[in-house]
């Protein structure tokens, strides 16, 4: 049986050896980036903050905007995407931040990672935030690219989970005002 303190250092030791895991296992390849505009968005599945199963797109009930990264870093692109899109005027469109961890590594360390995600986010906001992991979030590399990991993909995906609107080169003013005509260019969906 091991001492409180000696336990305690063999758990801060395991979480370290498994972070580096995590860093060499997540987006150790790069893929070339590529704009699936038009395409339909892959079927994937996800975990909320809250605990709530989702599937990507099928679980989307309206038009919606993805906010996926690949890296910790791309949390500060992430931000000024949210902020303006917050901010805007985007009524009936969905928001959701899809941090995407491929790899074995990060798949088995997904609780931890996740209840760390949660201790910077507040739980009302849990719900708006989906990770994919494993193969799921090997597909999602695949579909985006994920070269210049520090920048979000930024997709705005209808209701039947066609990519209607796309950017990875980092936020831009600009953009936001594009992306906002183009959903508000979309059909009403059912509310």
């Amino acid at each position: 049986m091991l001492s409180s303190g000696r336990r305690t250092l063999l758990l801060v030791f395991l979480a370290t050896v498994a972070f580096g895991l995590t860093q060499l296992g997540g987006c150790r390849s790069a893929v070339p980036n590529r704009d699936p505009l038009g395409e339909s968005f892959p079927a994937v599945r996800g975990t909320s903050l809250a605990g709530e199963v989702v599937r990507l797109p099928d679980d989307l009930e309206r038009a919606t905007v993805l906010l996926l990264g690949f890296v910790q870093e791309a949390q500060f692109d992430a931000d000024r995407w949210l902020y303006g899109l917050l901010q805007g005027e985007l009524e009936g469109v969905g928001i959701l931040e899809v941090p995407t961890i491929p790899g074995l590594f990060p798949t088995v360390l997904a609780g931890t990672i996740d209840s760390g995600m949660r201790s910077g986010i507040p739980s009302e906001d849990w719900g708006s935030v989906v990770t994919v992991y494993g193969g799921d979030a090997g597909e999602l590399v695949r579909f985006t690219g994920n070269e210049r990991p520090r920048n979000i993909r930024v997709l705005l995906v209808d209701e039947s989970g066609m990519v209607r609107w796309f950017h990875d080169r980092g936020f831009s003013a600009g953009k936001l005002i594009e992306l906002e005509r183009a959903a508000r260019a979309l059909p009403a969906g059912s509310e």
